[in-house]
């Protein structure tokens, strides 16, 4: 297991190699064990045909996210990996932000179970539901 010191730094290490996210404007916002919270503004790189966020970019940052939470609970020298997750998207929207916060909800050795929540911060720092997620992680070991 991580020190608590140190969460953050493993974390951001990790997401900094995602190229994905780093086009898409992810940011890291909060790291605690068993929580991190994620951010991805609104851009032309994120929507679908009706302007509004993509469910696709919704799914990404709800699983990253949840993805990110487990991490802080497995083992030093192992990353996790997702082997499924379920979402339900309950709204869509325009401009501002989505705030994505993944909590672990089961630790395992084997598997690690985490959720998330999506929300809508819009410009006038409104918060609306948008998707919650359930999610397994698998841990595997670090191959970097």
């Amino acid at each position: 297991m991580t020190t608590s010191g140190n969460h953050r730094d493993r974390v951001a290490a990790s997401l900094a190699r995602q190229g994905m996210l780093r086009q898409l404007g992810v940011e890291l916002r909060r790291v605690e064990p068993g929580l991190v919270e994620l951010w991805l503004p609104y851009s032309d790189k994120v929507t679908q045909q009706q302007e509004g966020f993509h469910g696709g970019a919704m799914g990404a940052v709800a699983d990253v996210a949840g993805g990110y939470a487990g991490l802080t609970v497995a083992p030093e020298g192992m990353e996790v990996v997702t082997v499924e997750y379920k979402i339900n998207f309950l709204a869509s929207f325009k401009g501002g932000a989505l705030r994505a916060i993944g909590k672990v909800a089961k630790p395992g050795k084997r598997l690690i179970i985490t959720t998330a929540e999506v929300i809508h911060v819009a410009d006038d720092g409104k918060e609306s539901a948008c998707a919650l997620m359930q999610q397994t992680l698998m841990p595997v070991p670090k191959t970097y």
